[in-house]
């Protein structure tokens, strides 16, 4: 076994795990989310795959396969666009998201946390399942 396929071997467990065959275009696609430090969208992960001869039919069919069985988290920042990010037992799955209103940069902001008593004023009117941030990168600044 190679050092590569032992770096697949969580890839394909989670997977499987979910309930899905681990295919190769689902591994590869996972193992590019969980490298990204930022979601990516359809028509990245699309670019990404093509060179392993998966199709964009394939790649969008994969994502939202994943969002299902829970090891993707698909968001949509305002500009009609979903963006797909791996979710993990390690990784708060709620964390908030950056959006740069001049380039349209989406981050994550994984240390930013609600307060305690913002929490708890918002589960009084609902579960927050999203939290994002428009704003100025320092790219753009």
């Amino acid at each position: 076994m190679t050092k590569n396929d032992e770096s697949l071997d969580p890839v394909k467990q989670a997977i499987r795990e979910a309930g899905l065959r681990a295919t190769p275009a689902r591994m590869a696609t996972l193992q590019l989310l969980r490298a990204s430090n930022t979601p990516l969208t359809h028509a990245v992960v699309s670019d990404h795959l093509a060179v392993n001869g998966v199709d964009k039919a394939t790649a969008f069919r994969n994502l939202n396969d994943m969002v299902e069985a829970g090891l993707v988290r698909r968001t949509e920042v305002g500009d009609h666009v979903w963006r797909f990010e791996a979710t993990s037992a390690d990784h708060d799955n709620t964390h908030p998201h950056f959006l740069c209103v001049d380039c349209g940069t989406v981050s994550c902001l994984d240390d930013v946390k609600l307060t305690a008593g913002s929490q708890r004023a918002s589960e009084k009117i609902g579960e927050v399942t999203e939290i994002l941030l428009r704003g100025h990168c320092n790219e753009c600044r």
